[in-house]
């Protein structure tokens, strides 16, 4: 990590001298730096390292690091974790880059026991399973037996209800079949866009004593089995005991039984179930008919929704405590801008094997570096200073990557110019990619130069990307990857990008490296597209003279999300403030690409040059640190990017405006 990376830069030390020299000296100092350092680069030396990358990728490399990498369950805060921090940390420094372990300590959470039982009227009981079928023991595995972080313990015995996926309508559909889940267990399928911690909190609301939650999974999609998807259920991300501070160790953190540390909980207790097991207790519901839709829209068996003569019985016993993660950073410095930030990130850990979720995105990070190494040793230095970021305990609530922001909120205010995301670099077929909008071109740009190898004729990434959805980037409005900090708290642009959609063995025993190499990527050329278009994003934004972001997109973006808005308001406000403002920032994007046009076009480098291109530079670099709000959303102010939690979501869920939720 770069020093004043940990600790926020206290400025100039020596003996003040009157303001007059003072200022002189300034402007002295950095005209002589960039008429040392800032001359606009070579295009024919950037595009032959470009092309020095590509030709350098290796699909039998990539192969390997995630074998080793998945050769055991590695869960955040447990020992076998330590074997994958070592195997990370020790790759970054083979390849002789400035390398450190960011520990932080944590509260995390870990189940102790577990069960659940069926009894019927005539005293008979059946236990339930609660593990995966057809996986090795889980104390001689390493597994650690499935459950729901944070969920508190508990006992709860009564009547089960089945709710679908949990939402508020589904609720109001059992509402109207008079089917009250007041004081019944819930059971809910995953599905629905809703986290688990929220299909919990509603649960509760509700009156529920408990969720037993199952994910039906598709056999035919490659599955060896009906996994058990294990998870968190806290809300929000970070450390809930050191809220917007860094976790040191020897840091100030609240009480377990502070307000606000519990706010985070459910207040009922959760678990996760096989599909077999959930299925059993569904053929014993009684009461109203499932609707239809219902009925049709899963593999579940399914007939009546509850309640019936069968009681369930369900315990759950976990412990939160305190853990020590690691976070491990590898540093390029750049030769002309050291104090600009590139930074690429993935999480490390894995609630099992972890093959597709997170460590094919582990995996393509190290071949990354290994590449940039031997761009270096061909002569290759970047002019802003690249940082590879492998995270810890995203599992948990993104924890690692948000005490590491925090951590550094005011350097990476100051200094970073993009983050780079991949958590699942592969899941499947079909090129998906999210950002904000400013980095819409460059993503397209760099498409046209990757391969797809999923095509039957040769064809680019945009290509094959472009017939499948449109080239449609999506926007990062969510929590669910390491990108939220970065864009959510710090207001750094971000981009996730990563092949196919979903897979039927996510957060399960059976996302190991054999289910890669059967289903997901046989071959690993998709890891190496992903690769291939990470790494050219990650060499654009640390070598391109003039930043590669463009806010016209971003423009154009604002635009569309005020006319959804003004579609939900009906007309009954103005939002005449609204528009004015979006026309003045489309301005003054137009202006910025002309200035970049220009100073593009200049043949010959000189002292006024280089400053120009290093205010406008700063301008496109901070521009998405002016979507902040400073005391953040109200009731969740954490998060403080206004146009990501709220307007994003206007267009595509227009009841915010009646719930009251930014997210």
């Amino acid at each position: 990590m770069p020093p004043n990376l940990t600790k926020p830069n206290s400025g100039f030390t020596s003996k003040p001298s009157p303001l007059c020299t003072f200022v002189s000296l300034i402007i002295l100092l950095i005209i002589g730096f960039y008429t040392l350092h800032y001359p606009p680069g070579n295009p024919k030396k950037v595009l032959l390292f470009q092309q020095i990358f590509l030709s350098s990728a290796s699909n039998s490399t990539i192969a390997s690091y995630l074998r080793s990498l998945t050769s055991h369950p590695h869960l955040a805060g447990t020992k076998p974790s330590l074997e994958t921090i070592h195997y990370v940390k020790t790759h970054f420094q083979n390849l002789g880059l400035e390398t450190h372990t960011v520990p932080f300590q944590t509260l995390l959470s870990y189940p102790v026991h577990a069960s659940v039982s069926m009894h019927f009227g005539n005293s008979t009981v059946l236990n339930l399973p609660l593990n995966e079928m057809g996986i090795p023991s889980y104390p001689s595995s390493g597994l650690i037996q499935p459950y729901h972080a944070f969920s508190p313990s508990g006992t709860v015995h009564g009547k089960v209800v089945f709710a679908n996926h949990g939402r508020e309508d589904d609720y109001r559909t059992l509402g109207l079949m008079g089917v009250n889940v007041n004081g019944c267990i819930v059971i809910i399928r995953k599905g629905g866009s809703l986290s688990r911690g929220a299909v919990v909190k509603i649960a509760e609301k509700k009156g529920a004593l408990g969720v037993l939650m199952y994910a039906e999974g598709d056999v035919s999609k490659g599955s060896f089995g009906s996994g058990v998807e294990r998870g968190t259920v806290m809300e929000g991300v970070g450390d809930p005991l050191t809220p917007g501070w860094g976790a040191d160790e020897d840091g100030e953190r609240l009480k377990l039984e502070d307000k606000k540390v519990l706010e985070r909980f459910p207040g009922i207790p959760s678990l996760p179930l096989p599909f077999e097991s959930a299925q059993l207790i569904l053929d014993s519901l009684e009461g109203p008919l499932a609707p239809q839709e219902w009925r049709d829209s899963g593999r579940s068996n399914l007939s009546h929704v509850g309640s019936g003569l069968v009681m369930v019985n369900f315990t759950y016993q976990g412990e939160k405590k305190l853990a020590t993660i690691y976070n491990v950073v590898a540093v390029i410095r750049g030769l002309e801008e050291p104090d600009r930030y590139v930074l690429m990130g993935n999480h490390r850990d894995a609630w099992t094997y972890g093959a597709v979720d997170p460590n094919s995105g582990t995996a393509t990070l190290l071949d990354i570096a290994r590449r940039y190494a031997l761009l270096m040793r061909k002569g290759w230095n970047p002019r802003r200073t690249i940082i590879f970021c492998s995270w810890d305990a995203e599992e948990f609530g993104m924890i690692g990557s948000t005490e590491w922001v925090e951590q550094n909120l005011v350097n990476l205010g100051a200094k970073a110019v993009a983050y780079l995301n991949v958590d699942c670099a592969v899941q499947g077929p079909g090129f998906f990619a999210g950002a904000t909008p400013q980095l819409d071109n460059l993503i397209f740009e760099v498409t046209k130069k990757v391969q797809d190898q999923d095509s039957e004729v040769v064809a680019t990434i945009y290509e094959k990307w472009k017939t499948m959805n449109g080239n449609n980037i999506q926007r990062l409005s969510g929590v669910d990857s390491d990108f939220a900090p970065f864009l959510q708290h710090a207001g750094v642009p971000s981009v996730d990008i990563y092949y196919g959609r979903d897979f039927p063995v996510y957060h399960t025993a059976f996302d190991s490296f054999n289910w890669m190499i059967n289903n997901a990527d046989p071959f690993f050329w998709r890891h190496v597209a992903v690769a291939g278009v990470w790494g050219l994003l990650g060499l654009h934004l640390a070598d391109d003279p003039v930043l590669p972001l463009d806010y016209l997109s971003y423009a154009k973006q604002l635009q569309e999300y005020k006319d959804a808005f003004s579609r939900v308001l009906d007309g009954n406000i103005s939002l005449t403030p609204l528009a004015a403002s979006i026309q003045e920032f489309t301005s003054a994007a137009k202006q910025a690409s002309e200035e970049t046009k220009k100073l593009m076009e200049q043949e010959f480098t000189n002292d006024l040059l280089a400053l120009k291109i290093r205010a406008l530079n700063d301008r496109l670099m901070l521009a998405e640190r002016g979507f902040l709000d400073t005391d953040g959303i109200k009731g969740r102010e954490w998060f403080k990017h206004l146009v990501s939690v709220f307007f994003s979501k206007i267009a595509v869920r227009t009841e915010v405006l009646h719930t009251g939720m930014a997210m």
